[in-house]
């Protein structure tokens, strides 16, 4: 008899990505937390650095952990998308505008993304909710530094705000979706030894 996790587009060690993300989104946080420079500069490689990895990062373990091709196709996209934004970051010298313009085209392109994989995965797992959580938010990001008034100290620390509130959700979404594997993989486990 098929389960629900069958049918899920990710294994069940998928509850790693989530974390990961997270705690990759908590480090740039802290950084311009902890930074009295508020200046873009600063924004722009933060950033930079935060895309190059998680692109990389996480693409490669949500390659290994999504089995549903087209759900695994839009991330590796958000993953290249996500490395080449962050590429852009750190080569091509910039100010304020070109930090605002470059989050917000990769929010836009990312956020809806992800909001569309969670949407077509709604109902087949509980990542599903978190994929729409964070596109959402992502996509609302990107809204918000497109309209942002040319300021560096309030576009830098927004960019701060977006990492925490993505990482703090990312990894408590992480761990939800490990305990809730947990109870089911215990079953199952008993049943076999029965």
């Amino acid at each position: 008899m098929a389960t629900a996790r069958d049918a899920a587009p990710e294994r069940t060690q998928y509850w790693v990505v989530p974390v990961v993300r997270g705690l990759l989104a908590l480090v740039p946080a802290a950084v311009i937390t902890f930074s009295q420079n508020h200046a873009p500069e600063l924004g722009l490689v933060v950033f930079g650095a935060w895309a190059i990895v998680s692109g990389l990062v996480v693409g490669a373990l949500s390659m290994r952990l999504i089995e549903e091709r087209g759900i695994r196709s839009l991330f590796l996209v958000n993953a290249v998308a996500t490395t080449a934004a962050g590429l852009l970051a750190v080569t091509i010298p910039g100010g304020l505008p070109y930090l605002l313009y470059l989050v917000s085209v990769w929010a836009a392109v990312t956020g809806f993304m992800e909001l569309y994989a969670g949407l077509r995965a709604r109902g087949r797992t509980p990542a599903a909710r978190d994929w729409i959580a964070a596109g959402a938010f992502t996509a609302v990001a990107a809204i918000v530094f497109l309209l942002l008034p040319p300021d560096s100290v309030t576009a830098v620390g927004l960019l701060g705000a977006y990492f925490v509130i993505l990482g703090v959700y990312l990894v408590i979404g992480g761990f939800s979706l490990k305990w809730a594997a947990a109870p089911g993989a215990a079953a199952s486990g008993s049943e076999q030894h029965s």
